[in-house]
Parts: C-alpha cells; structure tokens; sequence
C-alpha cells in the first residue's frame, strides 16, 4: 500500500499575534487524537538552526544588515527542511511549523522594504521549492502584538523595530493572503485564547478531513 502524502503546515503572524502559545495546544490534542503530527518553529529546530536562531535574535546585534538577516534566515530554513521537514513528509506525517518563507516576504521584504524577487530566488535555492498545503494567519493590530510582547518580557531583535516597520509587516502579510487566497486562512487572533483554539482547531480538522486523515 502506498505512503500517504504528508501535508505541511505553517504558521504565520506579526509579533505578539501569540501562533506559537497557539500552536503548541493545537499540536499537543492532535497528537493526543492520533495524529500523526511534527511540530517544528522558525528559525531553529536544528541544532544548527537553533545556533543561527541566537545569532538573529540577539539584541546586540544591532549592526547586523538586512541582506545578512535575510541570508540566515534561509541558512536554517534549508537546515530544517532537509533535515526534519521532508523526512517527516515522506512517511505520510502532518508537520505544524512556527513561521516558514512567508515570514521572509513579510519581515525582510514588505518590513525591510528588499525586492519579492530577490527573496523569492533565496528562498527557493533554500527550501529546494517546498511550499505549504495550508498557510494560518493570525492576524492582529502590530501595537497590540508589541505590548504584548512588552508585557511578557520577551522582546528580541525584531521587535525593537519601529512601530512602521511592524505595520509594514502586517500589510506584507495581508498582500500574501490576496496574492494566493487558496492557501491562506486568516484567523482573529485579537480575541481571547480559548476562542481563538477553537476557531483553529475546527480549521484542521475540517482540512485535515479533506485530506484524508
């Protein structure tokens, strides 16, 4: 009998949108459901992945420049692609991913203000092409994701940006969303967790259903 083909999913939304507290419940029932369900992030899940991730997120690396950041974001992004991402795929497995090339587009292109197409070249020679089945976008107002992230004392690089590179990110993101409709689903992510839980887990279900899980 054949291997079913796995199914790739991602993840997406401004800092403080809260995808990742969001993604952990999610992927936790669904492997308590049966599921067969690999849960990874962006930058990192390597161990080579993750020494690049330190590298981008510390905040005294100020005078690192927007090509270089570009560049290592694509360093681990190939790490785990080859490494964790196709592996799991290969044996019919459902892989839950924080963050994927999209963030590139969104932070490195709409925030940083560098050309879609040079990007997308980077991105390809990275990830040998591999696109998602399904993208989520939790979406939320980049002030409010900010104070969050204030709030929860876990600020890192990104996140000392401007307030106009943050919402040049999240209209990045909204362009994406119009560009392949297909692909994306947009999430409320302002409301209340428990809501929010709930909207995503019924989202997979319904597309895993379709696929045949």
């Amino acid at each position: 009998m054949p291997v079913k083909q796995g199914k790739f999913i991602t993840f997406e939304g401004p800092d403080g949108s809260g995808k990742t507290a969001q993604l952990d419940i999610l992927a936790d029932e669904l492997i308590q459901d049966g599921y067969p369900i690999l849960k990874t992030r962006e930058p990192g899940g390597t161990a080579i992945g993750d020494q690049i991730r330190a590298t981008l997120l510390d905040l005294k690396n100020t005078a690192m420049v927007d090509r270089t950041e570009a560049l290592l974001y694509q360093a681990a992004r190939s790490q785990l692609v080859e490494e964790i991402i196709r592996p799991h795929l290969a044996k019919g497995g459902i892989v839950l991913c924080d963050r994927y090339a999209d963030s590139t587009l969104a932070y490195q292109g709409y925030g940083h203000r560098n050309t879609m197409e040079s990007l997308q070249g980077i991105i390809h020679y990275a990830t040998g092409g591999l696109i998602p089945d399904l993208t989520i976008l939790l979406d939320l107002d980049p002030e409010v994701g900010l104070q969050r992230r204030l709030d929860a004392g876990g600020v890192n690089r990104l996140d000392s940006y401007d307030i106009h590179f943050h919402q040049r990110v999240r209209a990045g993101y909204l362009d994406l969303v119009q560009e392949n409709p297909e692909r994306w689903v947009i999430v409320d992510a302002g409301r209340p967790i428990n809501q929010v839980q709930k909207e995503l887990r019924e989202i997979l279900l319904q597309w895993l259903t379709s696929w045949g899980y």
